[in-house]
């Protein structure tokens, strides 16, 4: 029978060759190939196999020397490194068998070449065998070599892998005269992923010289890299933990960590989505803790824009609440107290408290003060929480005039708050209120610039302080 057959030699260590492969090697009239790939067959072959090496760049010989063989009733096999259909030798030999009208056995011609392809392992999957687990969802593989496909294209599906969040295995990343192509794509990526993202690559996989390395997308230097070299890139959900490189498929945190809970998994999987649509995809990890809660909430991406945070303000809070520094939340109103996770309190000693209902603050607002001044009840109820609670944290979701209040007891040092939340919302007074609390430099504060707020925000707020310990491993929603 006239016969091809098309073999992945895998990446280079014999452990890594398939059965199937080996058996036809041994069984083979003709070898075709590299020379370098020579000698990872050698020890199989036949000793009337011929070995017929076109050299390198000369694919389309090769194939038409392997049909040319094939013809005269010999079985020929082709081999590649890694997997022959991918980036190999097995699309080529096939549109030849279409341009020289032969057709696989079973198509009714009876003179048929028939081609058959034996799959190998990868590069890319070797190296994510190296690396630890990091293909384990969704991936897709690009080739930066410009030999056959325009840059643009590239370009194009570079884009597209960043965007859809897929995890990337990157081939021919660099050469002598391809070097700028990998600090592109790496340009790419930072526009749509975070500077945090794992990467892993690894040199010569398989081989002696086997070298692998660990980093992140913004620390990689593709002065590291060479043409020997794969690259691969995580996704939203990757980490490194203990010197492996994970992408979670979910399983584990279905079956057996308790976060399968339906109402957390929609949560999860409503991050991902927001992370994916950011316009930036650089914010430190605290804003953007914050920032993920707050689009959550109101499904408005304005808070991109309008979502301020001091430097560290949501770890530094965090850090006092988990030390035991804080041990209250205020409230301006009943609404915000409302939507502040139990669970979260209960699990780190919290007590969040609205003075709103104080029969004090009734008392007050009736009388007015000594100075015979009029305060609506809110304000009543920032007084009474400063004397009681003076070093708490502050979060406002509705009262501008509360917000006010605080400023100036501020500025009596009557209070000193752990950090501010203000997120008031409405037309009067609103804006004033939060430009009123920025001066105050020594206290972190999270603010929803302009008139936009609710007590909905103020809540989602305080929840993301309250769980910035999951917010590396973006898993929100604990505490549900």
């Amino acid at each position: 029978m006239k016969k091809i057959i098309i073999a992945g030699l895998g990446p280079g260590s014999p452990e890594d060759m398939t059965p199937a492969v080996i058996e036809a090697v041994k069984e083979a009239d003709v070898v075709v190939g590299y020379k370098y790939y020579f000698q990872f067959v050698e020890p199989y072959l036949k000793p009337s196999c011929q070995c017929i090496d076109t050299g390198m760049k000369r694919e389309r010989d090769r194939a038409e020397q392997a049909f040319q063989m094939a013809e005269e009733g010999k079985t020929v096999v082709v081999i590649s490194s890694g997997d022959a259909g991918i980036y190999g030798m097995a699309p080529l030999i096939y549109e030849m068998a279409k341009e020289r009208t032969a057709r696989p056995v079973g198509a009714g011609n009876t003179d048929a070449i028939s081609i058959e392809v034996l799959p190998g392992i990868s590069a890319f999957q070797k190296a994510a065998s190296l690396l630890g687990a990091p293909i384990g969802h969704d991936l897709c593989i690009i080739s930066l070599s410009d030999l056959m496909t325009p840059w643009e294209i590239i370009e194009r599906r570079i884009r597209a892998a960043a965007v859809g969040d897929f995890v990337t295995a990157v081939y021919n990343p660099k050469s002598h005269g391809r070097y700028w192509q990998l600090y592109r794509l790496q340009e790419l990526f930072l526009q749509e992923r975070s500077a945090d993202t794992p990467v892993g690559y690894v040199r010569q996989a398989g081989r002696p010289e086997q070298e692998v390395m660990m980093t992140t997308l913004a620390e990689l230097d593709p002065e590291d890299i060479d043409m020997f070299t794969v690259l691969i890139i995580g996704n939203s959900q990757s980490y490194i933990a203990d010197g492996r490189f994970i992408t979670p498929r979910g399983y584990y945190s279905d079956r057996d960590s308790g976060e399968g809970k339906p109402g957390q998994q929609i949560m999860m999987e409503s991050f991902r989505t927001i992370a994916s649509e950011l316009k930036r995809q650089d914010y430190p990890l605290d804003h953007k803790w914050a920032l993920l809660h707050a689009i959550h909430t109101t499904a408005d991406f304005d808070m991109e824009q309008i979502l301020y945070t001091d430097p560290g303000a949501v770890e530094t809070i965090y850090n006092k609440v988990r030390d035991g520094e804080v041990k209250t939340i205020i409230t301006d109103v009943t609404m915000v107290t409302s939507g502040i996770r139990k669970g979260a309190l209960q699990r780190l000693g919290l007590e969040a408290k609205c003075y709103l209902s104080d029969p004090r603050v009734a008392e007050m607002t009736a009388s007015g003060t000594a100075a015979g001044e009029s305060i609506t009840r809110t304000q009543a109820g920032i007084r009474l929480a400063v004397e009681e609670h003076p070093d708490a944290l502050f979060a406002f979701g509705n009262a501008p005039t509360a917000l006010m209040e605080l400023c100036d007891l501020i500025r009596k040092g009557k209070a000193r708050p752990a950090g501010i939340i203000a997120a008031p919302v409405g037309f009067v007074h609103v804006k004033e209120s939060k430009h009123m609390v920025k001066p105050f430099r020594d206290i972190p504060k999270i603010i929803v610039e302009g008139r936009k707020g609710g007590s909905n925000l103020a809540a989602t707020l305080c929840n993301a302080i309250l769980t910035f310990d999951d917010a590396a491993q973006l898993k929100p929603g604990r505490d549900l």
